[in-house]
This record gives structure tokens, sequence and C-alpha cells, in this order.
């Protein structure tokens, strides 16, 4: 293993310890959420070999993922409020026992914006740490990662998100069976700035508009 990677690792890995120490002390993230997952899945035991869709509430409250994609077999994830390190932390509960073909995976944004405030890089970092994490263990599996996206209500953050997707996106290019989805650019209108049309209300979520744009990018990229 490279020693840059093994590092990042490292640091990832002393982050979360230190996030478990903490949540000892009260109930961790997103549990409840897990739990519901781990319920679901005892009532009605997903397919193997599927494709996973996993990350934060952009997936989340794409409630009508599977309708979007009917030549697909999806299982949605999107969790929370959650952050690519939640999903390294839940990978064995949200990724794992559904060994999928594919695993596509929106994550970042919720990072940049908490109050830890992670550079870019940092969120390149995570990213690199869940790919590998996903590459020891589903060796063949095909990932794609959905480029961190723009919104009004985050505007002041657009610059490091564009940082974090061109650091994000020159890692997978010298990487085998894993794309980047330029969702960013997509959700821009001439002058630069977010679509208005395409948010609800809290100017942070997608409507139908703004997921019709999503389906539109992400579609070529899956498995058949």
């Amino acid at each position: 293993m490279p020693k840059k990677l093994a590092r990042i690792i490292q640091s990832i890995v002393l982050v979360c310890i230190a996030s478990v120490c903490a949540w000892s002390q009260e109930q961790k993230p997103f549990w409840d959420e897990i739990q519901a997952f781990h319920h679901q899945d005892s009532v009605t035991p997903p397919p193997q070999h599927a494709i996973l869709f996993v990350g934060s509430s952009s997936f989340r409250l794409w409630k009508d993922v599977q309708k979007n994609f009917p030549d697909y077999t999806i299982i949605n994830r999107g969790f929370g409020g959650s952050t690519l390190a939640d999903v390294i932390h839940y990978a064995d509960d949200i990724i794992f026992p559904y060994n999928p073909k594919q695993i596509v995976i929106y994550g970042g944004e919720n990072d940049l914006a908490s109050k830890e405030a992670p550079t870019p890089q940092k969120i390149a970092d995570r990213f690199i740490v869940l790919f590998t994490l996903i590459r020891n263990k589903l060796t063949d599996v095909n990932i794609v990662f959905v480029a961190i996206k723009p919104c009004p209500s985050r505007q002041l953050l657009m610059p490091k998100e564009v940082e974090a997707n061109a650091l994000i996106k020159a890692f997978i290019q010298k990487q085998k069976h894993v794309s980047f989805v330029d969702v960013y650019t997509k959700m821009l209108d001439a002058n630069g700035q977010p679509l208005a049309d395409i948010f609800r209300e809290d100017k942070l979520h997608m409507n139908s508009k703004g997921y019709a744009i999503w389906k539109e990018a992400i579609q070529p990229y899956l498995m058949k």
C-alpha cells in the first residue's frame, strides 16, 4: 500500500475512533435509520447483486429512484444528512450485506457544511478511504461517485465543492471500474449559479426537476 494512502487511512481511522468515543456518551448519529434498514431487510430480504445507492439525504429523498430506473434493480440506502465519514462507519450495515454489483455514492456535501469544515483535500481523502474499504472486500464491484452538487443555500461552499470534485475525479481517473458523474455543471445556469427552479423551498434539497437532471446524468453509468 502506498505510504500516502496508508497515512490517509490512518488519519480517518483516528477520526472514526474519536467519533465512536464521543458517541458512547449519546446515541450514535443516524442509529435509528440504520436499525430501520436492518428491520426492513429482515422483513423483505433485498436482492443480492443489485445496484446500491448509498449516501446522504439527496439519495434518501429520492423516493422514486426505482421508478426512475425501471430497467435496473436498485437498493436505496441514503440516510439522514450523512457525511462520507458516516458512510465509512456504517459500511458493514449498509454496503457489504447486499453484495452489490455496483455502488453509486453521493457524499461530501454535508462534510463541507459541517462545523468541522474540512478542506476539499480531506473530503477527497475520505472518498479514497471509502473506495479502498470497498475494494478490499468487494474486489470487482463497479463504483460510481456522483459529484458534490451546488445549491442556493450553500453557495459560499461552491469553490470548495469544485475543488473537492476535481480532486476526487483526478483520483478516479487513475483507477479501474470506477466512474465520476458530473452533475455539478448540469445544475448551473448561464451565470454559473445553481438553477433556482430545481430545488425545494429549503434551497438545499432537489425537487423532481433536479432529480430529472440526476437521472439523465447517472443512467449511462449504470450496469445492466
